[in-house]
């Protein structure tokens, strides 16, 4: 068994519209084996962090937290931007839809 170590890693660097930076850095072998084609190692976590929100978002919504109309216009924005960006929505993509 490889030694953790040893595995290669890519740093990503997050910036925001509020002038605040943050660093992510993963197994670039991960990066590699979620990459859509020829996405590059940005994309590819921009993707994943897409994902990640509108399922986090879809579930304090939908699965047992009280929402008020506000988070849901939240859930409803984030899941506008997810079908923007993959071009199906989030029940297409996940096979979870209500």
């Amino acid at each position: 068994m490889a030694d953790s170590d040893d595995v290669e890693t890519t740093t990503i660097t997050i910036s925001a519209d509020d002038d605040t930076t943050d660093e992510v850095t993963v197994p670039t072998g991960l990066l590699d084996l979620v990459a859509e084609g020829d996405q590059t190692a940005a994309e590819t976590v921009g993707d994943v962090t897409l994902l990640s929100l509108a399922s986090r978002a879809h579930h304090i919504v939908h699965h047992g937290h009280e929402a008020d109309e506000d988070l849901e216009a939240q859930e409803a924005r984030i899941m506008d931007l997810f079908e923007e960006r993959f071009g199906v929505t989030f029940g297409e993509a996940t096979g979870h839809q209500h």
